[in-house]
């Protein structure tokens, strides 16, 4: 093939490859949106917690029945009663206490601390967390899907985040009490504890938890009671 047309031919090719690539990147920007949540359709949609029905979310109440008080709320003032196995309390402001906040993907948390108190392992599977100390030293942990296991103990005015999904806990570490706010980017994060598996209804069978943490079913067992369920 004489020169010229070989020229010619990795010319055509490689334009050929950079429009591919330039119509994928085009197709990825326009059609990307579709599979992300829709922007808002309205200013709010106070929940209506008193509907029968609710679809990734609450129905809105009539905007006849909205007021200034749906759109303020004064659950995190206080600080809340830590006695408990955990030594911890969580004082929600979530779609289910704030209806204000329906749909629009936020809410937060406050969480008090007994010395030593713990929140236990857990995820959030709807959510990722931001947060900051407000007072005490708190050490905050997660653990990657890698099984990598991050951490740092953080004092008053330190910030924190949880990527979405991942184990993680939160521990007073300080000489007193200590307190910590969080903001997720969900209405309702959700929360999955991970010892709730001993206290399930109906409960998991011995043998599925004793082998899956490799002990004896005695000690699963002696967990379970400890938690209230046998």
């Amino acid at each position: 093939m004489p020169a010229s047309l070989s020229s010619t031919s990795t010319k055509i090719s490689s334009a050929a490859t950079f429009f591919a690539i330039f119509s994928m990147v085009v197709i990825l920007l326009t059609v990307s949106p579709c599979f992300s949540d829709p922007d808002m359709l309205q200013d709010f949609c106070v929940a209506d917690l008193n509907a029968a029905t609710s679809v990734n979310g609450f129905p809105c109440k009539p905007d006849a029945n909205v007021s200034s008080s749906d759109f303020f709320f004064s659950g995190l003032m206080e600080e809340a009663d830590t006695d408990n196995i955990f030594g911890i309390c969580t004082s929600t402001g979530n779609v289910r206490t704030f209806p204000g906040l329906n749909t629009l993907g936020l809410s937060m948390s406050r969480i008090d601390f007994a010395p030593n108190g713990t929140i236990p392992l857990h995820t959030h599977p709807r959510s990722s967390e931001t947060g900051f100390v407000i007072k005490g030293e708190v050490l905050v942990g997660f653990i990657s899907t890698r099984s990598v296991f991050y951490s740092k103990v953080l004092k008053a005015g330190e910030m924190f985040m949880i990527p979405k999904g991942l184990v993680h806990f939160q521990k007073n570490v300080g000489t007193g009490k200590a307190t910590t706010m969080t903001a997720f980017n969900s209405h309702l994060p959700g929360t999955v504890i991970l010892s709730t598996v001993f206290v399930t209804t109906p409960t998991v069978p011995n043998g599925i938890l004793a082998q899956n943490f490799q002990v004896d079913e005695t000690v699963i067992a002696s967990i379970k009671a400890k938690f209230g369920a046998l």
